[in-house]
């Protein structure tokens, strides 16, 4: 419950959590199944070197909002997303476990709706089993397969909190989708591509689908709008025939893979 009252707007004086915002869209295909209502919450730990929402990492940049506000604009769109649903993504929303929890709890016994949520998995050791229990699927970003990667492609991320919580999503049963920057130069070697490939296969029992997301620039002009340099400015975009060997990497453990 936001408390103390006095101190929120009136605007966010409706007795639900409050948290931080980015923005919030509908989308279809891409974060989830179906058409989705994706809310971007404000705040990330990592400070991934290709990251294309470099606006999101500061919770500070974000709005105050309530999870009753959220899901008001959620139902908005309820009529075109009973094939597909809510989903959280960022930022980090488990900067905000207790905020994205009620999100959620309220999206399936308000609203009717799948849940997802995608995560880099930092944090993952706070989310309650409560949140947990409301979530219908994990879209789980796997930056890299080994520690020393991990830790500079992330700058600021801990290998370790990875493994933990795609450990405690197996345990739970709970299906994820995973996703895999493929970048020239940095997690495209085959050896690279190997070890992440073989997190996966350990994960097979819950792993639905493998996303190879080829590296791309578009958060260039975010960075300039940021007064920040971009870490990867000379980095190209991986070739087909790249992706494709990545993609066959993944199938060859059992997995369902695409790009």
């Amino acid at each position: 419950m936001a408390s103390p009252h006095q101190e929120l707007p009136p605007e966010l004086q409706d007795g639900s959590r409050v948290g931080f915002v980015h923005s919030a869209e509908t989308t279809s295909g891409v974060n989830g199944p179906g058409v989705r209502y994706t809310v971007f919450a404000a705040g990330c730990p990592l400070r991934c070197l290709y990251c294309h929402n470099p606006d999101t990492q500061m919770m500070r940049l974000g709005d105050r909002t309530t999870v009753t506000r959220v899901l008001a604009e959620a139902a908005k769109y309820r009529a075109f997303l009973k094939d597909g649903g809510i989903t959280i993504t960022g930022g980090e929303p488990l900067q905000q476990p207790e905020f994205v929890e009620d999100i959620f709890v309220g999206a399936k016994s308000e609203l009717g709706l799948h849940t997802a949520l995608d995560t880099s998995g930092m944090g993952g050791l706070s989310a309650s089993d409560r949140l947990l229990d409301h979530v219908d699927l994990v879209l789980l970003d796997i930056k890299a397969g080994n520690p020393r990667t991990y830790s500079y492609v992330t700058q600021t991320g801990k290998f370790d909190q990875l493994l933990l919580f795609a450990e405690r999503l197996l345990s739970r049963g709970t299906p994820i989708w995973v996703r895999f920057v493929l970048v020239p130069g940095l997690t495209d070697a085959p050896e690279q591509v190997a070890q992440v490939a073989d997190i996966c296969a350990e994960l097979r029992p819950i792993v639905e689908r493998v996303e190879v997301l080829p590296y791309h620039t578009l958060g260039v002009d975010k960075y300039a709008a940021l007064g920040r340099v971009y870490p990867l400015l000379n980095t190209p975009t991986p070739s087909r025939e790249s992706v494709a060997a990545a993609v066959e990497v993944f199938r060859s453990r059992g997995l369902y893979a695409l790009a």
